[in-house]
């Protein structure tokens, strides 16, 4: 009966038929058969993911204890007639349309909102605020500025409207896809919470345009509940804008060009939260995405949060969504209807690429998450408070705690409130959009183009052949499957790298010479070529983060030694002994010191890979045990003076005592710590799998380097945007000099860079009626102190 289940797990994940039929015929002499089945690489079943976070939600996590977690996958695009409940030759040809006409609507009539929301206490202090007008007076011209806005506050759900979209989309989604693969596992909870009435809120990490309709489409074809979905593209045409508010689409105003342009209006936030409100009032439920760069969106997860602290909605149920693409489709920022025509051509000309798996995760309580007082925001400090002294003072030690991130919730974002938040109640409302970004992000599953590209850029930068890639395509499928993360394919191996190469290959050099059976695939040494691979490598980081920053921590330690010109024994002693004339780094200096490296480097991380329940010390020291565990460090006590069983010979020679009340009392806390040191190991293959860890955050901390070189070259002050863009173009010119480390030349990595920079304190903000201007901090005006910074950030960088 397992094994049966096990089959049926494989065949719903297995590739797309028709790109199997087309696969191209890059090594017609490759021998390798092994079928790569998931399910045994760990025991019976696929890994659980999606299960919420046991420190911070116990209590939703018990009330999903005992639910069945192999329910396998469906395909959205695959309408049978066996869906329907129809049966013949004519129903196979028009089943998709039944398939729509017989799934379940909720209707959303909009009623009395408009009046609701304009009557609100945060609108009608917006607007008074806005044209100076006194309260209860006759003055009715503040309502004149709501007018942009009655459209989006009668967003509605039609039926008849909802299925002919639904029916377009799927029909659109089959020719731009090969599959869209959805997990499960978790649905009978969305459907049990749907019929006791809980309040749900979707929340994904955005990607794609196409992220805003995959998840209305997937509860829709489920008969669950279809959400009100924030959008933060730029519609402009009239037409497609009536067409998407009618199926719960709440759009940007038309006078905002952006999101961030939006968000600086008091009267468009007051209005935004009292509608918010509202649909929460109807019982619906709401779909949002955070960009996991700035952290726009966001800005919803704080307004419920404030719903719910005043008492106007008395809890949610957060449903984080992870969604993976074997090849992310591009984004418009303003999107008009030729624009659309010309997006939809250019699919129904090209042959479906590509799949998609949707992982919805296990819903958990917005509200015990706050209360429970476990996402711990006390400790949280600015970032130059945890490193400026390491970087300028040559400190031994950090500072303990949290790094801050105010700018991801910036005090504006509170301007319509009618009292503005602490800084500790902005922080809890931080804290739970990192977490909702790491939890969403931990669903997504590692495609097949993810394992593909991290291979090639972060193992085989030089060059591959196909017998070694498969055989390296099955060692980092086990690899992810062993840390608790799905992949989204199933089949034989042969069939899984065919198919990654067919997508990639315009990223790709692929030789093939007759004296020789096994082609050769080299990554293009192109900007364009580079940037996707390290987008779709992306993935794979996340998963591999711990064991990452562990093997940039040691290599930190091993260019320290190397630059001394000694090895990095360590004998008898805690500072380590060190032993002259040795060549071999055949080990590492004690726990204590790689720790500390560990974790400044874990201050430097971008957003998304860690838990903010998670404190950096724990994540210090996972990171370090985590090499361990994978092979690369062999863990050696340091022998002590005094037997660890001698109890009397302390160091002051007398017993340390502790109350019996303390509830932090345990019976080791009179013991010393045990110390350790570390020794690489020696077999071959763990240099090979050291370097593979280490670059993949050289292209973070190598843009971070150019970066801080470039400041000298950049006339300040100057407006942030252009500020990031003359970074990114620096990124670029220097990589084109070198020829090479294209990965960090992304617009992502220039902004990421930047906003480091201001969190140290290295770039100043100033706050003018233009907006935000940048500018260099006396400190590090000096050339010493930016060569210090440049030489703390490059000694983590793999040489």
């Amino acid at each position: 009966m397992e094994q049966e289940k096990n089959d049926r797990i494989n065949k719903d994940t297995v590739l797309p038929l028709p790109i199997q039929q087309n696969r191209p015929t890059l090594s017609c002499g490759l021998k390798i058969k092994k079928n790569l089945t998931v399910p045994p690489c760990l025991g019976k079943f696929r890994p659980v993911v999606g299960q919420c976070c046991h420190q911070c939600t116990p209590d939703s996590l018990r009330k999903k204890l005992g639910q069945n977690y192999s329910l396998g996958f469906h395909n959205l695009l695959s309408v049978t007639e066996a869906q329907t409940r129809y049966r013949g030759w004519l129903v196979r040809r028009v089943c998709c349309a039944l398939f729509v006409s017989g799934c379940k609507v909720y209707s959303s009539p909009v009623s009395c909102r408009l009046e609701r929301v304009c009557q609100s206490n945060r609108v009608t202090k917006a607007l008074t605020a806005e044209h100076k007008a006194p309260e209860g007076g006759d003055d009715h011209r503040p309502l004149d500025c709501l007018s942009p806005f009655l459209p989006l506050i009668n967003t509605c759900i039609s039926s008849g409207v909802l299925r002919f979209v639904g029916w377009v989309m799927l029909k659109m989604f089959a020719s731009v896809f090969g599959s869209i693969q959805v997990n499960l596992n978790h649905l009978p909870a969305l459907h049990r919470a749907s019929k006791e009435g809980s309040l749900l809120v979707y929340v994904y990490v955005r990607q794609s345009a196409v992220d805003c309709a995959l998840i209305p489409l997937v509860l829709f074809c489920h008969s669950l509940r279809v959400p009100y979905t924030v959008c933060p593209l730029q519609i402009k045409n009239s037409s497609l804008r009536s067409i998407l508010q009618k199926v719960g689409v709440v759009l940007l105003p038309p006078s905002a060009r952006t999101e961030k342009d939006a968000e600086t209006d008091t009267v468009y936030q007051s209005v935004m939260t009292a509608l918010v409100r509202e649909l929460l009032h109807e019982g619906q439920a709401i779909s949002i995405g955070v960009s996991e760069r700035s952290g726009l969106g966001g800005q919803w997860l704080a307004r419920i949060r404030q719903l719910i602290k005043e008492g106007s909605v008395p809890d949610v149920s957060l449903v984080p969504v992870g969604i993976s693409y074997d090849c992310v489709p591009k984004t418009y920022i303003q999107v008009g209807l030729s624009s659309v025509f010309r997006w939809l051509w250019s699919f129904l000309c090209e042959r479906p690429e590509g799949s998609v798996r949707i992982h919805l995760a296990q819903p958990f309580s917005l509200k015990e998450m706050c209360e429970s007082g476990r996402c711990r925001v006390d400790e949280w400090l600015p970032l130059q408070d945890l490193l400026l002294p390491v970087i300028t003072n040559n400190c031994a030690g950090s500072a303990f705690g949290q790094r801050s991130m105010s700018w991801l919730l910036p005090p504006s974002h509170y301007a319509s409130e009618l009292n503005e938040p602490s800084q500790s109640e902005r922080n809890l409302s931080i804290a739970i959009i990192l977490h909702l970004i790491f939890s969403a992000t931990s669903c997504m599953a590692v495609m097949p183009t993810s394992l593909v590209s991290s291979l090639l850029l972060y193992k085989h930068h030089k060059g591959v052949s196909t017998s070694v890639l498969c055989r390296d395509v099955a060692w980092l499928t086990e690899e992810v499957l062993f840390r608790n993360k799905d992949v989204g394919f199933g089949g034989r191996l042969t069939d899984i790298v065919h198919y990654s190469l067919s997508l990639l290959s315009p990223h790709l050099l692929i030789a093939a010479a007759p004296s020789r059976k096994d082609p050769l695939i080299v990554p293009h040494p192109s900007l364009a070529a580079t940037l996707h691979l390290s987008c779709m490598a992306k993935a794979v980081t996340h998963t591999f983060i711990l064991e990452a920053v562990g093997a940039c921590a040691v290599s930190a330690m091993l260019c320290e030694v190397a630059h001394s010109g000694v090895s990095s024994s360590v004998r008898n002693d805690v500072e380590g002994e060190v032993v002259k004339g040795d060549t071999e780094f055949d080990g590492v200096r004690c726990q204590s010191e790689l720790t500390e490296r560990a974790l400044q480097l874990c201050h430097l991380l971008p957003p998304g890979f860690m838990q903010p329940c998670q404190s950096s010390q724990s994540f210090a020291l996972d990171a370090v045990d985590s090499l361990v565990r994978c092979g690369i460090l062999i863990q050696e006590e340091v022998p002590r003076d005094v037997p660890i069983c001698d109890f009397w010979r302390k160091e002051n020679g007398a017993l340390t005592w502790t109350t019996s009340d303390d509830p932090y009392h345990s019976d080791s806390d009179c013991e010393e710590p045990d110390l350790y040191s570390y020794k690489i190991s020696q077999p071959s293959h763990c240099p090979e799998m050291l370097f593979f860890l280490c670059r993949m955050l050289a292209g973070h901390l190598r843009a971070l380097c150019w970066a801080t070189m470039g400041l000298e070259l950049i006339k300040m002050p100057l407006a942030e945007a252009e500020f990031v863009a003359q970074i990114h173009s620096h990124l670029c010119d220097t990589a084109n000099k070198k020829k090479q480390h294209y990965e960090s030349c992304s617009e992502e990595a220039a902004h990421t860079a930047v906003r480091t920079l201001i969190d140290l304190g290295v770039l100043l903000e100033e706050w003018q009626k233009e907006g935000v201007f940048l500018t260099v901090s006396p400190l590090f005006q000096l050339s010493e102190n930016r060569q210090k910074l440049h030489r703390f950030i490059s000694q983590y960088l793999y040489n």
